[in-house]
């Protein structure tokens, strides 16, 4: 067997080297190629995850809107929503959508009374047909919770005591009543309005009804006349068994003969409507009219008492007509406040009621 040649030691040295060197290029010129590879065929960003996890939509030209596409019209304005008269109890029928509480009013007597930006200035002077005879918005000073009327005192009554039961608490017994008349804890005045702190003590649901006392009356009735326009401004926390009757009650009190008109009235957690109480074919007869708004912002409910006619008007809209069961008798005018309508308050329900303004027309 022939020998092989054997390397000098410089050369057996040289070979590995140059073996480890092209074996290093190949593997360096292999990533680089690699690198290039990949970042060539790497997918472009992600879309961003929809909601609930769900990959986002991607628009795609059927996606875009056609050529020419209009925007959606709007619908014909219904107008003012149409008086329904009820014969029967006036208390509210059961509503499908009830507006929920607001934040409760807080335990102090005062609370936010935040207007609209169009806030609406009380109404100042004689209108067609009809004189103005009584206008209040308040603005002569504060006057503190138990002190009302106060600086008021020549425009304003009370009307009922601390303790005189109200309607509901009229069918209770002396010393087990749950609700009543209260206005030392009740009435105040801030920031210009007339404010009604309604909560409860001890069991017992407080409300007020103090009325307007026209210029020169030194006797009740303070403000008994014939037919008149009576507007107010007013607004109301939601508050689930207090409730207002803001009525013209007969000054003979033969009631339901001599009638009664009620505007707004309801529920404070629920809608404000129009009462008219009278007799019908069969006895004691209501007409009701429902414009379906709650009281939680500032309204203005307007009354037009006339011979033989009675239009209800809420923030300028005429919401009803009614032609029969007309009071032709005197009437005196009072913003009842209080509770139990279809039921009672819970025990630390609390919140306000306020007047902004109070206006009074006697009719040419």
């Amino acid at each position: 067997m022939a020998n092989s040649p054997r390397n000098s030691p410089g050369e057996s040295i040289k070979e590995p080297v140059r073996t480890v060197g092209a074996v290093l290029t190949t593997i360096f010129l292999a990533l680089i190629i690699g690198s290039l590879s990949v970042a060539a065929n790497s997918p472009g960003p992600q879309p961003a995850e929809g909601k609930g996890g769900e990959p986002a939509a991607q628009a795609t030209a059927s996606a875009q809107p056609p050529t020419g596409a209009s925007s959606p019209q709007p619908t014909a304005d219904p107008g003012p929503p149409q008086p329904i008269a009820e014969a029967g109890s006036p208390e509210p029928i059961a509503e499908t959508a009830s507006p929920e509480p607001t934040k409760d009013g807080g335990s102090g007597p005062a609370a936010s009374t935040e207007s609209p930006p169009s806030l609406e200035a009380v109404p100042v002077g004689d209108l067609p047909g009809w004189r103005q005879v009584f206008v209040e918005d308040f603005t002569d000073g504060d006057v503190p919770l138990g002190g009302f009327p106060g600086i008021y005192g020549s425009r304003w009554s009370v009307t009922y005591t601390d303790g005189t039961p109200d309607t509901h608490a009229k069918g209770q017994e002396k010393g087990a009543r749950t609700s009543g008349y209260f206005p030392s804890k009740v009435l105040s005045v801030h920031d210009g309005v007339l404010d009604m702190y309604l909560h409860s003590e001890n069991g017992v649901s407080m409300g007020a009804a103090p009325s307007p006392r026209f210029a020169g009356t030194t006797q009740p009735p303070y403000n008994s006349q014939l037919y008149g326009r009576y507007s107010v401004r007013f607004k109301a926390d939601s508050l689930p068994g207090f409730k207002v009757a803001w009525l013209l009650w007969p000054v003979s009190k033969q009631w339901p003969q001599d009638g009664e008109i009620d505007f707004p009235e309801g529920d404070l957690s629920k809608v404000i409507y129009a009462a008219l109480h009278g007799i019908g074919p069969d006895g004691h007869d209501t007409d009701v009219f429902r414009p379906n708004v709650p009281f939680t912002s500032w309204h203005v409910a307007t009354t037009e008492w006339s011979p033989g006619r009675i239009e209800f008007f809420l923030d300028g809209n005429s919401i009803g007509v009614a032609t029969s069961m007309v009071p032709d008798k005197p009437m005196r005018y009072l913003l009842q406040t209080e509770s139990c309508l279809t039921g009672c308050p819970a025990p630390d329900a609390s919140g306000h009621v306020y007047v902004d303004w109070v206006a009074i027309w006697a009719r040419n």
